[in-house]
C-alpha cells in the first residue's frame, strides 16, 4: 500500500518509515509543518528529514511552509496548555494538508509521525485523522513496540540533529522557562 507519511522531523520520521516499511507499504514521506518557529529550525528539520528519506530510500515532499495561516487557525489559543486545543488545532492544520497531498499523489493511505512521541496524545490524532480521511487514515501509534526509543537509536547511529521542543514558539518558550529555572537551581547550589 503507498502510505504517505506526514513528518514532523527527521528523528520522528526514521522509526515511523521503517515500521510501515517492515509491515511492507511504500512510503511517501511529506514534510508539513508551518508551526515550527523559528524559520532556522524549520531548516534545520527539514534538511533532517531529508537525510532520514536518503538514510531509508523513500521520497520526501516539502508541503507549504505558511506560518500565518497556522498563527490565524491557533488565534485565541496561545495560552492553551500543551497538547490541549491549540495542539489538536495544530494536529488537524497538518494532518488536513497531508490528506489533500494524499488525494493528489493517488495514495492509498496517509498517516503520521506525531504518535511517535510520548508528549502527544495519539487518540487525539487518531480522531483528528479519522474525521479527515476516514478509513485512508492509517491507525498506528508509532510509540508502540519501542518505536520512540528505536528512533532515538538511529538518531545517535546517524549523529541526526534532534530538537529539544515541539516546534511551535509556545513549545520553545516552554523548554526555555524549564531550562531557565534549571539553570537558577544549579547556581543557587
Amino acid at each position: 500500500m503507498k502510505v504517505v507519511l506526514h513528518i514532523c522531523c527527521g528523528v520522528c520520521a526514521a522509526g515511523a518509515a521503517e515500521r510501515l516499511q517492515a509491515e511492507g507499504h511504500e512510503v511517501i514521506g511529506f514534510f508539513s509543518n508551518p508551526n515550527i518557529y523559528p524559520e532556522e529550525e524549520y531548516q534545520k528539520r527539514l534538511a533532517v528529514a531529508r537525510e532520514t528519506s536518503r538514510l531509508l530510500d523513500f521520497p520526501l515532499h516539502e508541503g507549504s511552509c505558511r506560518p500565518e495561516v497556522w498563527r490565524e487557525k491557533i488565534r485565541g489559543w496561545e495560552d492553551a496548555p500543551e497538547g490541549g486545543e491549540r495542539c489538536e488545532i495544530c494536529f488537524r492544520i497538518r494532518l488536513e494538508e497531508t490528506f489533500s497531498f494524499m488525494k493528489e499523489r493517488g495514495a492509498d493511505a496517509f498517516t503520521s509521525t506525531l504518535t511517535i512521541s510520548p508528549h502527544k496524545s495519539a487518540e487525539a490524532i487518531f480522531r483528528i485523522g479519522r474525521e479527515i480521511g476516514g478509513e485512508k487514515f492509517l491507525v498506528r501509534d508509532f510509540k508502540k513496540r519501542d518505536g520512540y526509543k528505536r528512533s532515538l537509536e538511529i538518531a545517535r547511529e546517524r549523529d541526526l540533529y534532534r530538537q529539544d521542543y515541539c516546534g511551535c514558539v509556545f513549545s520553545k518558550e516552554k523548554t526555555q522557562g524549564r531550562e531557565q529555572v534549571a539553570r537558577s537551581k544549579e547556581k543557587n547550589r
